[in-house]
């Protein structure tokens, strides 16, 4: 019998698997569950932007594209962030095209890390930094951030976790699970202990246009930080295109370099039918994006009201699709109000914990889903929070 424990890699046998995957292997095999945590857009993608992909298969467009992806496509992201975020990058240089955000973000780390460098990755976010950091070798250094700054970092927080082997810090904003957002105001003081290092910024951008009460600002749009910040985004959430896995990386053309080595021995190419798509969804469907940002922002108003109301504290998050309300109030931990809920109400929500050890204390709740949808769950939630006084 062969011992695979002994012969796989001991460092991908250490990673986790994701903490929000456990509860969705319960929940696929239980009847009737409303589902609350997938972030994923409940919209069909805007039929212009199908349109496109099927007249590109239509036409035959079934071959491999360039490594970095299709001149067309990377002039068009070139306009698209000039015109929305006042960001401008030389589409043939400074442009890759990746398969999705997240081979963005992997490509950037790998680009940069070496065996022993720290990456200092922000408290709750995205579940997938921290292990893509430590799969490249890295220390993974954690930055908790506090509901009571609204989960935003501060300079003095930032300072506090840099040391000399400090390659890379995460910039998650607007933010997956908090729904945090960073302003200008409250980037110019970490741009400006950053300006003093050689500390790159992966600025993770992939909910930009999901900015509720003010436009979004890009941590590359400061003064002096340009240079040193990697621009992830894609069209995933903005777009509804979760399923055409489709992204880009935007930074200084010596970066983008090396990210499109990884990319071409990884991944060849982006799909072409995607690509494809994806011109059309940035030249015509701004009235589309905006109609999705403000269903998002009704629904995210109803839910930060529904859940205050039933007594679970929330933050009010300007970003994402994303709450992130407070459980401590019940006195369970995270993983036992989750378990409790799905057994008990059939509502799947995902415990903070999963997006780093300070989300304890509280849930991850989507609001990509119907309002119909949401106020069932309240309703639910309401009567469990009652079953366990």
């Amino acid at each position: 019998m062969m011992d695979y424990k002994y012969i796989l890699s001991r460092k991908i046998q250490g990673i986790q698997f994701s903490g929000i995957r456990r509860f969705f292997d319960i929940a696929a095999e239980m009847e009737n569950v409303i589902s609350l945590g997938v972030g994923e857009p409940d919209f069909k993608t805007p039929w212009s932007i199908r349109e496109a992909g099927i007249r590109s298969l239509e036409n035959g467009k079934t071959w491999y594209t360039s490594n970095a992806g299709l001149a067309e496509l990377k002039k068009e992201i070139s306009f698209y962030l000039k015109r929305r975020f006042d960001l401008e990058y030389d589409a043939k240089h400074e442009v890759l095209v990746t398969v999705g955000g997240s081979e963005g973000i992997d490509a950037c780390i790998r680009s940069f890390v070496n065996p022993g460098d720290e990456v200092i990755v922000p408290e709750p976010s995205f579940v997938a930094y921290a292990p893509m950091a430590e799969l490249a070798g890295a220390a993974v250094v954690p930055l908790p951030t506090k509901v009571e700054n609204q989960f935003k970092i501060t300079a003095e927080e930032l300072k506090a976790v840099i040391t000399p082997k400090t390659k890379l810090l995460i910039f998650p904003y607007p933010n997956n699970p908090t729904g945090a957002v960073m302003t200008r105001e409250d980037m110019e003081p970490l741009a400006q202990v950053l300006r003093e290092t050689d500390i790159i910024v992966l600025s993770d951008e992939i909910y930009c246009e999901l900015a509720y009460g003010g436009q979004h600002v890009s941590m590359a749009s400061l003064p002096g930080m340009r240079e040193r910040t990697i621009v992830i985004n894609g069209f995933s959430k903005s777009f509804a295109m979760t399923g055409w896995r489709l992204g880009y990386a935007c930074g200084p053309a010596p970066v983008i370099l090396q990210m499109t080595k990884v990319h071409q021995y990884a991944i060849m190419c982006a799909p072409t039918t995607s690509q494809y798509a994806a011109i059309e969804a940035l030249r015509s469907c701004d009235d589309a994006v905006r109609k999705m940002r403000e269903e998002y922002d009704l629904r995210r108003r109803l839910l930060v009201h529904g859940l205050n109301e039933i007594g679970l504290t929330c933050f009010e998050p300007k970003g994402a699709f994303y709450v992130f309300p407070s459980i401590r109030s019940t006195g369970l931990s995270s993983e036992e109000f989750c378990e409790k809920l799905l057994y008990s109400q059939k509502v799947a929500v995902v415990p903070g914990p999963a997006f780093g050890k300070s989300g304890e204390g509280h849930v991850r709740i989507s609001y990509s889903y119907s309002i119909q949808h949401l106020m069932t769950a309240l309703d639910k939630i309401k009567d469990f929070l009652a079953e366990i006084k």
